[in-house]
């Protein structure tokens, strides 16, 4: 019997013990708030753009001759690309410069043989009509002293009109072959023509040759030859030389964090392992009202020898930074999408409400800039406690 007594008094002593040290409380997971740098960034699809896309035609039909590059290749500004059949072209211009040098066969004969030869009949009249007017002269003086008859007298008026007018005509033709007369002038002008002519010539020929507008690369090529090419279809199409550049298109909630110079890192999906830097440049001024998205555009200062014009990237901006932040769990602060986050904390084993407001968002971790201090204990939402509630935090398994 004793021993009877014994067991149960045994018993009911490690009940006892139990009830009064066991841990009493809903056990709970917690997480301490810490101070600590937090970076927080979005991720955003985009695609490798280029400054210009050109399509390079041509103005008249004509049937193409060469083509002298193929998809892939980087061209300069100014190379021959593209030629069309241009014989008709090369016979005008030949045909045009020809009609140059006769008109400077002209201007040439007007300055060495029309003047000179004009200046000499001019010396000429001058003569004649000295010699003219003399006879005129000596002819009154002899009808006045009754020596000739009246009619001798009319001889020589009639040769001094003559000498008169062939003077004023010698002194015409002179001045039309001076610089500012009829007939140089007349030279000058059907030179200009023909000078215009070649230029006209000349620009339609150059019409047959398609050049690369600036430094590119070929990214289509439409044209073969033999190929009868109409004005206003491309024949190649070019992507231009220049800075790299990202388009994206993030989401508007976003855009309250966006600015311009925020820094990036980028993949291509062709290439996940090498990462390389972009930096915002541009954000659109108005919002995708379909999507909710804003267009985002980065230059890459140093792209990689990979990236090509439309390839696939994903960005990552960073739009917030802070180098000593009270960060948390994301899920350790409650109705963290609503306008009143709060957390629970643990406070002398129980569970304290205490409403909290919220800055940047890392990976999974979130900034709280105000309603707690550094070192306070935050309960995570698994283990079910509420505000008020009795808790026991669990003890973490340390492993080895």
């Amino acid at each position: 019997m004793k021993s009877r007594y014994l067991i149960a008094l045994l018993l009911a002593a490690a009940v006892l013990v139990a009830w009064l040290f066991w841990p009493r409380g809903i056990a709970v997971d917690t997480a301490a708030v810490t101070r600590a740098p937090l970076t927080q960034s979005v991720v955003a699809t985009g695609r490798i753009a280029t400054p210009a896309r050109i399509e390079l035609g041509t103005q008249v039909t004509a049937i193409i001759d060469a083509v002298a590059v193929r998809e892939g290749a980087q061209v300069k500004a100014g190379d021959a690309l593209v030629m069309l059949r241009s014989a008709d072209a090369e016979a005008a211009v030949e045909q045009a410069r020809t009609q140059i040098q006769e008109s400077q066969a002209r201007l040439r004969q007007t300055d060495a043989v029309t003047l000179p030869v004009a200046e000499q009949a001019v010396r000429q009249a001058e003569a004649n009509l000295k010699v003219a007017d003399a006879e005129y002269q000596r002819a009154q003086t002899l009808v006045a002293q009754q020596f000739f008859s009246p009619s001798k007298l009319d001889e020589a008026a009639r040769q001094l009109d003559n000498a008169r007018a062939q003077l004023r005509t010698a002194q015409a033709q002179r001045d039309a072959s001076l610089p500012r007369g009829a007939e140089r002038q007349g030279a000058q002008a059907r030179l200009a023509q023909s000078q215009a002519a070649l230029a006209s010539a000349q620009a339609r020929r150059d019409l047959l040759t398609l050049r690369a507008p600036v430094d590119a690369l070929v990214v289509a090529r439409d044209a073969e030859p033999g190929d009868v090419a109409q004005a206003g279809r491309a024949l190649l199409t070019l992507a231009q030389s220049g800075e790299t550049r990202i388009y994206a298109t993030l989401d508007e909630k976003n855009l309250r964090h966006l600015r311009l110079d925020a820094r990036a890192q980028a993949v291509a999906d062709a290439f996940p392992g090498q990462a390389f830097e972009a930096v915002v440049y541009y954000i659109a001024p108005a919002i995708d009202a379909q999507r909710g998205t804003v267009e985002v555009r980065l230059r890459v200062p140093e792209p990689p020898a990979f990236l090509k014009p439309d390839m696939t990237v994903s960005v990552e901006v960073v739009i917030g930074r802070s180098e000593s932040a009270l960060s948390l769990p994301l899920e350790a602060v409650r109705d963290v999408e609503t306008p009143e986050p709060w957390v629970l904390l643990a406070r002398a084993n129980e569970a304290v409400k205490v409403p909290v407001k919220t800055g940047l968002r890392g990976v999974g971790r979130i900034e709280i800039t105000e309603g707690v201090t550094e070192g306070d204990v935050a309960i995570l939402p698994a283990g079910g406690a509420l505000d008020g509630d009795r808790i026991r935090v669990k003890q973490r398994k340390v492993s080895r």
